[in-house]
C-alpha cells in the first residue's frame, strides 16, 4: 500500500453551519455539495476534506462517541511565514471560528496557533521552517 490520505471526513452535527463556514466564512469552495448530507472541499492536489452530516456517518461507519473534551485530532494549514499563521487566524476568527491558542513560537521552531470549527475541531495554521514544513508547501 502506497503511503497516501486521499480524503479526510469529519462527522458533522450541523451540515449547514459547517458549510457557512468554510464554504461561506473561510471561502472554500466546494467539488461536491449535497444539501444535508455532506460537502466535499478539495483541500491539496490529490486529498479532500469531506464534512459528513453525523447521522449519514453513523449510519455507515458506526456509532459516533463524543465526550467532554477537545476531538483526539488536529488537521493543519501550514504557510510560508509567520506573519500568514496571524493572516489565517484573523480570517478564521472574522467567520465565527474562535482562536483557541493565539500564535506562538513553539518549542519545535516553528510559529502555530489554533481556531475550532463549529464542531471543534481543531485547526493548527503552522509555519514550520524545517525540512517538514518545507514538504508542505506547494
Amino acid at each position: 500500500m502506497e503511503p497516501r490520505i486521499s480524503v479526510v471526513t469529519l462527522a458533522v452535527r450541523d451540515l449547514a453551519a459547517s458549510r457557512r463556514f468554510y464554504l461561506d466564512g473561510l471561502g472554500w469552495g466546494a467539488v461536491v455539495d449535497v444539501p444535508g448530507e455532506v460537502v466535499m472541499v478539495q483541500v491539496g492536489a490529490h486529498v479532500v476534506l469531506s464534512l459528513w452530516d453525523e447521522a449519514a456517518f453513523a449510519a455507515e461507519v458506526g456509532p459516533v462517541a463524543r465526550g467532554d473534551g477537545v476531538p483526539p485530532l488536529t488537521l493543519a494549514h501550514n504557510v510560508a511565514t509567520p506573519a500568514e499563521v496571524d493572516e489565517v487566524l484573523e480570517a478564521a476568527r472574522a467567520a465565527g471560528a474562535p482562536v483557541v491558542s493565539a500564535a506562538r513560537t513553539r518549542e519545535w521552531g516553528g510559529y502555530s496557533g489554533y481556531f475550532a470549527d463549529p464542531d471543534g475541531f481543531r485547526w493548527e495554521v503552522a509555519h514550520n521552517p524545517g525540512p517538514v514544513g518545507r514538504l508542505l508547501l506547494p
